[in-house]
């Protein structure tokens, strides 16, 4: 669920610039089909009940053309996680949907058919790693920390956090990293494989959108339906998996227009001029 904020400043009283939240995470469509949401809710990004909705809201906004998306925060924070001041304002009582809702808008996230690439400035905590590891691949700063310290609030990482990060850097590390709720370095996290790639500081963006163009010049049918495999299969036993491949290849890749375009390119020594179809 994530780190929560207190956003207050040296008065007590709250930070930020007075945007309402449908302003807190912008979109910006690229060439090639690659879009971008980046959140801007200074200080930190907190990703607070309206900021968790506008999310919802700029995911259902994208085209169904999109063949990468990009996930990225403004200024020093990826995003430092929940509204720890918001919370404390809804109750107890509340939290129950919150966590819901955080489970929900991820897992659309998760789920969005074209590949997600996070690209992490600066911190990543809480419910900000847990929205890092909600993308496919993760491209960070050599600056960038990551960290799940939810424990030290009396909470645990309940937006995906004790389900996904196991699956991505193993059992025992994410037992460390969610129990004692220490931050771990850009080099550490490519090291067990919690990020793809590191890049110099202020450079995560442009190597996010580099990969995020890779990505959008392959057959898009194909690249869907490989992140359909993929997500089926990783915790279904082989042959099942396998099975689904198949699928897969025999009724969205076969029948493609693209797949007979990326053979007649081959053939003709051209790059290829795929349409998604």
């Amino acid at each position: 669920m994530g780190h929560f904020v207190n956003r207050s400043g040296p008065s007590g009283e709250p930070e930020g610039n007075g945007m309402p939240d449908e302003d807190r995470i912008v979109r910006r469509s690229e060439e090639d089909g690659v879009e971008l949401l980046m959140l801007r809710h200074p200080p930190v990004n907190a990703l607070g009940t309206g900021v968790i909705d506008e999310l919802d809201r700029r995911i259902g906004e994208l085209p169904a053309s999109t063949r990468a998306l990009i996930v990225t925060g403004d200024g020093a924070y990826f995003s430092a996680g929940a509204d720890l001041k918001e919370m404390a304002t809804l109750g107890v009582a509340r939290a129950p949907e919150v966590v819901a809702r955080g489970h929900a808008v991820f897992s659309r996230l998760a789920r969005f058919p074209a590949p997600v690439v996070a690209a992490v400035n600066g911190l990543a905590l809480g419910g900000g790693l847990e929205l890092a590891l909600a993308c496919d691949l993760r491209v960070a700063g050599d600056s960038a920390k990551f960290g799940q310290p939810e424990v030290g609030y009396g909470l645990l990482p309940a937006y995906g956090g004790t389900q996904r990060l196991p699956r991505l850097i193993g059992l025992g590390k994410a037992r460390e990293l969610i129990y004692t709720g220490s931050l771990l370095p850009a080099a550490e996290a490519l090291r067990i494989g919690l990020v793809n790639r590191v890049v110099p500081a202020g450079q995560e963006l442009r190597a996010a959108r580099d990969l995020a163009h890779t990505i959008a010049g392959r057959a898009p049918r194909a690249v869907a339906a490989a992140k359909r495999a993929l997500e089926e299969g990783f915790d279904l036993p082989l042959e099942e998996g396998l099975a689904g491949e198949a699928r897969a290849f025999e009724r969205e890749v076969l029948p493609s227009e693209d797949l007979l375009e990326g053979i007649a390119a081959f053939a003709e020594r051209r790059p290829p001029k795929f349409r998604g179809v």
